[in-house]
């Protein structure tokens, strides 16, 4: 017995799934299943336009079509998941103006954090600091998935310097989307390896007190960044 459902197949991306039963639990809620599907798309186990079926998805996870369906509503406020009509569910592919207003988002939020920065308690920036070293050392394993969370760890560490519950889950939200259009790059290394030192580098000017060189280079940062996007998202289209 390999534990797989009689409901998947080999190579179903529905099939790991029957491992997060013990996530769910009985008498599970909608949030918890909402959960167990955000963990797994932002890991790329199910991909941008990926359709996530009733039937698998209530199989793999033992739950009821209504869980399932509240949970599906949860995932589509949160962006993560889009309702097409007679069609079912899917996971959102992100195109270019999606991937412009997450940074739009994303410099209000984490230019707050930064900002912040001088009064921050000393946990938040051993936090920050504690993010850049973890993907630094993911980097030196060649475990560029690894990088790529330990870079939205960074982003989320810089938002919460700020100190506000409300920044940290918009934050949450908005870096969530973002992990989509990381899973549409050819390429997880050419996307993280330029940005681990411009993140060693935030730190480094935090650390001298140096906020109005920290404030541009954070401005810098996302305009290249969105930019990277926004090209290989062309680049694939054509």
């Amino acid at each position: 017995m390999d534990g797989s459902s009689p409901h998947t197949a080999p190579g179903d991306p529905f099939a790991r799934l029957v491992a997060d039963r013990a996530r769910v639990g009985r008498g599970s809620t909608a949030q918890r299943v909402a959960d167990v599907l955000r963990d797994r798309i932002a890991e790329g186990a199910l991909p941008p336009g990926t359709r996530l079926s009733e039937e698998a998805l209530g199989a793999a996870l033992g739950v009821s079509r209504n869980t399932l369906r509240e949970a599906f509503r949860l995932l589509v406020h949160g962006r993560l998941v889009v309702h097409q009509v007679n069609r079912g569910v899917y996971v959102r592919v992100l195109g270019p103006d999606d991937v412009t207003d997450i940074f739009t988002v994303r410099r209000a939020l984490e230019g707050a954090g930064l900002r912040a920065a001088p009064h921050a308690p000393p946990d938040r920036l051993g936090a920050l600091a504690g993010a850049v070293s973890g993907g630094e050392a993911a980097a030196r394993a060649g475990d560029w998935a690894a990088v790529g969370t330990a870079d939205l760890r960074f982003h989320r560490a810089l938002g919460g310097l700020a100190g506000s519950p409300r920044i940290d889950e918009y934050l949450n939200r908005v870096l969530a989307e973002l992990r989509l259009a990381f899973l549409a790059m050819p390429s997880p290394q050419r996307l993280h390896e330029p940005f681990l030192v411009r993140n060693r580098r935030l730190v480094e000017l935090l650390d001298r007190g140096a906020l109005h060189h920290a404030e541009a280079e954070l401005d810098g940062y996302f305009t290249d960044a969105q930019q990277l996007l926004l090209d290989s998202m062309r680049r694939a289209d054509t």
